[in-house]
């Protein structure tokens, strides 16, 4: 979908302007003088002006739809790492919730080398929990943490690594919607730009000269309005 106004758009309207003001001057004898001439070359410099500021704010509304959809990318790449990430936190943990059940059954059966056997399968991560949860006597004391996994000293990378993907893609999705409002604002402004652009068209329409000057006024106060638009507006990405 196109963006803003295309130069065909401005370049044929004011060849239609052009041609509108030369049949005046030939249908009035004569070349426009005094209050005509002026009010026409007011409507030649809006068109022109029209025609730059359109083109630049179709060029930063561009950037900006491109730049929103890079972060956008950017915010599903990340989700996905961190989705990744997770499962595998989550499947570790499973492992060792299943070897600790495996120590623990041979523990209650009383079978050393099914214990022994068991403490090998621990992950070196979750053999620094499992002896932090040995020193709370946890088969005597009703206050121990009801399993290593419990445990401060059970660290998870990967879950950490998860939780920081997590955040870096709510942090581009942020910038991705924010780069599609100053998008749609840009193109918002080339929508009024196209409201001048018919105003002006149809002035030179209007023979009576006050109906003419105060389309002309309209058109101009929208334009100054839309100059304040693109000043305020964030400047488009490199």
């Amino acid at each position: 979908m196109p963006e803003g106004l295309s130069p065909g758009e401005v370049g044929k309207e004011i060849s239609e302007h052009r041609a509108h003001t030369l049949n005046e001057k030939e249908g009035s004898g004569g070349e426009a003088k005094g209050q005509d001439r002026v009010m026409t070359i007011i409507e030649a410099v809006l068109l022109a002006v029209v025609a730059v500021i359109a083109a630049w704010s179709g060029f930063a509304a561009a950037k900006w739809g491109t730049e929103s959809s890079l972060d956008l990318a950017r915010a599903s790449a990340a989700r996905t790492e961190a989705n990744r990430a997770a499962y595998q936190a989550a499947d570790l943990r499973n492992f060792d919730a299943l070897t600790f059940n495996a120590w623990f059954t041979a523990y209650v059966a009383g079978n050393k080398n099914a214990m022994q056997v068991a403490e090998r399968r621990f992950r070196p991560q979750f053999l620094v929990a499992f002896n932090a949860w040995l020193t709370t006597d946890p088969f005597t004391n009703s206050h121990a943490p009801p399993g290593p996994t419990y445990m401060p000293q059970y660290a998870q990378p990967e879950l950490a690594q998860a939780n920081l993907l997590d955040a870096r893609a709510d942090h581009y999705y942020s910038l991705g919607e924010a780069a599609a409002n100053t998008s749609d604002g840009y193109i918002r402004t080339t929508v009024y730009l196209a409201s001048v652009l018919f105003l002006v068209g149809i002035s030179g329409h209007f023979r009576v000269r006050g109906a003419r000057t105060a389309v002309i006024a309209v058109g101009g106060i929208i334009l100054a309005f839309c100059i304040v638009l693109l000043i305020l507006a964030p400047r488009p990405p490199l």
